[in-house]
């Protein structure tokens, strides 16, 4: 038990020290981003050990920036080591689980390969789809105002934190792209798993709504004078057409899913 004890503290401090780097690079690169090296931390460290809740007046401290480090460091280890704990303790019973169903369905590996490849490809094209409409959506608002992508310059000014038109426009268009293609890769794996349980479309209602809620929130944390300089409803509107594209393009490509979701309705309800 020795060695496998060491091996699976060794681990957990390791994906812990993994974990803790990352997120830290993460608040130097958005610190740098802004202007304001090692803003982040000494503002949690503040908040942790002295109960700071404004940040009028506090500059970068030596001893909060180390204070706070040790202190992720170790909570990202203890979580790592838990985990890998947990993780060590499941590892027989996932063998032996994959184990009896590649036994007992012997296409299921050769299925799963090669359907994975199509969902992701359905995944990235709906999200294309999604990123499109709502981008058409935003440069149609915008021509009608007569302000050709202001809506785009105002959220990667906000969000992106671009301090040129160009430079925002740009950087929310990727970001805009990449979101909404992970998103749709999402919708795909759960459309593809509504295939053999339709009750699961009932998942992608709600990650299309927690899509809508999570944007919302974005903007109002991030830069809440956004919405004072957009309609709401441009922005919802948007996002609504994007998501009825999206669930569109799913129907399409899986036209006996309707059907078979009303009949598992009418068997759950018999």
């Amino acid at each position: 038990m020795a060695g496998p004890q060491r091996s699976v503290l060794r681990e957990g401090i390791v994906a812990g020290l993994i974990g803790a780097a990352v997120v830290a690079v993460w608040f130097f690169v958005y610190d740098i981003a802004r202007g304001e090296p090692f803003r982040t931390p000494t503002l949690l460290g503040a908040f942790v050990f002295f109960g700071v809740q404004t940040p009028t007046g506090l500059d970068p401290s030596v001893g909060l920036i180390l204070g706070y480090t040790v202190l992720h460091g170790l909570a990202f280890i203890a979580f790592g080591v838990i985990a890998a704990s947990l993780m060590a303790m499941s590892e027989l019973a996932s063998v032996a689980m994959l184990w009896y169903f590649f036994r007992a369905h012997r296409a299921l590996r050769q299925s799963l390969v090669g359907s994975w490849g199509a969902v992701i490809r359905e995944g990235v094209l709906a999200g294309i789809v999604g990123a499109a409409v709502v981008a058409l959506w935003f440069f149609a608002i915008d021509a009608i105002h007569g302000e050709l992508l202001r809506t785009p310059t105002l959220l990667g000014t906000a969000l992106l934190r671009q301090q040129t038109p160009l430079a925002a426009v740009l950087s929310y268009t990727v970001v805009h792209g990449v979101a909404f293609v992970l998103f749709g890769i999402i919708g795909a794996f759960l459309i593809a798993g509504a295939e053999q349980q339709p009750m699961l479309i009932f998942a992608l209602v709600i990650l299309f709504t927690s899509f809508e809620i999570f944007f919302f929130g974005l903007i109002l944390i991030a830069a809440s004078w956004v919405m004072d300089e957009l309609a709401g409803w441009t922005v919802f509107v948007g996002n609504v057409l994007a998501a009825a594209a999206m669930l569109a393009f799913y129907f399409r490509r899986h036209r006996g899913l309707a059907h078979r979701l009303a009949a598992a309705w009418e068997t759950d309800d018999s």
